[in-house]
């Protein structure tokens, strides 16, 4: 998987064949298939792994802010950042939805960001920060947001700016929900 990792990454799905993979990862083809599908397996464990990591790094940010709100805005900053590292440009924002089609990459998307969601609104519901509201309906409209703030960044032309002109809508946006 690291090995594929790393090539995924480095120039796409579409452009590393399978025996291209077990070969640098010092393996036979049959070792492959002992273990994935077929090549589109493969990828989908990467991307599995590549979400959970950054879910993980995104909860443990949220989790060493001061409070709950500097807790969602830290974790929402670490993500927009992650946003313009090649290797989740590459892998979640641009093969996912393509080899795994739309559908496929929500699914994924959803096991891993949907639950973080989820978890900090409940929390700053808890906490009395922001006002009611049905937390599996708002964490899928959140989500979706994130996403399109993802998949900008990651296509922009300069993804800088990208990143603080999504990080102002998604803040403006979120802001709403909080008690006045």
């Amino acid at each position: 998987m690291e090995t594929a990792r790393a090539l995924f990454a480095e120039r796409g799905y579409a452009n590393v064949p399978a025996d291209e993979i077990v070969s640098a990862a010092g393996v036979t083809r049959g070792a492959l298939y002992h273990h994935f599908a077929d090549k589109k397996a493969l990828f989908l464990a990467v991307f599995e792994d590549l979400e959970a990591e950054l879910n993980a790094e995104f909860k443990a940010a949220a989790e060493a802010a001061p409070d709950q709100w500097a807790g969602a805005v830290t974790a929402l900053s670490r993500f927009l950042d992650a946003c313009q590292r090649p290797e989740v440009v590459r892998i979640a924002l641009t093969d996912a939805p393509a080899v795994l089609g739309w559908q496929g990459w929500r699914e994924v998307e959803s096991r891993h960001g949907l639950g973080l969601i989820t978890e900090q609104l409940d929390a700053a519901i808890e906490a009395g920060l922001i006002v009611e509201a049905p937390v599996p309906a708002l964490a899928q409209v959140v989500l979706s947001a994130v996403i399109e703030a993802a998949l900008m960044i990651a296509h922009a032309e300069d993804q800088a700016l990208a990143r603080t002109e999504a990080e102002q809508a998604l803040l403006v946006l979120l802001s709403g929900l909080l008690k006045r």
